[in-house]
């Protein structure tokens, strides 16, 4: 898969443009945040003659209650089309989700590790469409509800007094989901994540 990672570039470049050295205080208690990733990515599926795009957008905001414990919210929306090369054959799954999270900091400097537990629910719909001359089984509207709870380690660092690069890695999780029409039972599981997929960027600005 060819992936482009996009963590908000531009905020980016302007921060860099415009920090001042920084004192390296980090966060403290009564200290605000937004963060947030996103993600585009593509891959030609040659074995089926078609492309897949996809897109992620993901913001966040926490507030310190203490020197080292943040609480927040956050939302979700996603997006992943598979589209045939020479018909409009299509699959498109839908996703919107919101959660909490905590987060409680080992230090709270210009280098801050931290360990975050987060609760989120998502709704995935996928559009009804034809794929290479069949329906889709699941293409009929029908909403996948998922629930989730995640532990998720990892780390900011202080390029400025405003500005934070920030990485976080999925590494246990569990999730259920189910969906939504009568009689249906819900598949849920754990699992750990230890590879690339598994690891998160973003950019956190500070307030």
């Amino acid at each position: 898969m060819k992936k482009l990672l996009l963590t908000a570039a531009a905020v980016f470049a302007f921060g860099f443009a415009n920090a001042q050295e920084s004192n390296g205080e980090g966060f403290e208690k009564g200290s605000m945040f937004l963060s947030g990733t996103a993600s585009f990515g593509t891959t030609d599926m040659k074995s089926m003659d078609a492309k897949e795009t996809s897109f992620v957008v993901a913001p966040k905001f926490g507030y310190f209650v203490t020197d080292n414990v943040a609480i927040g919210l956050g939302l979700g929306f996603g997006n992943s089309k598979i589209e045939a090369n020479d018909s409009n054959d299509k699959v498109e799954n839908k996703t919107t989700s919101f959660g909490a999270f905590g987060r409680y900091y080992v230090k709270t400097a210009k280098f801050a590790p931290f360990a975050e537990l987060n609760v989120n629910y998502a709704t995935t719909s996928t559009e009804y469409a034809k794929f290479m001359g069949q329906l889709i089984p699941f293409g009929n509207g029908v909403d996948i509800n998922t629930l989730s709870v995640n532990v998720a380690p990892g780390f900011n660092y202080f390029f400025s007094d405003n500005f934070a690069l920030e990485t976080s890695v999925g590494i246990l999780g569990y999730s259920s989901s189910k969906a939504d029409v009568d009689g249906a039972k819900a598949d849920s599981g754990f699992n750990i994540g230890l590879n690339f997929s598994n690891i998160n960027f973003g950019l956190i600005y500070k307030f």
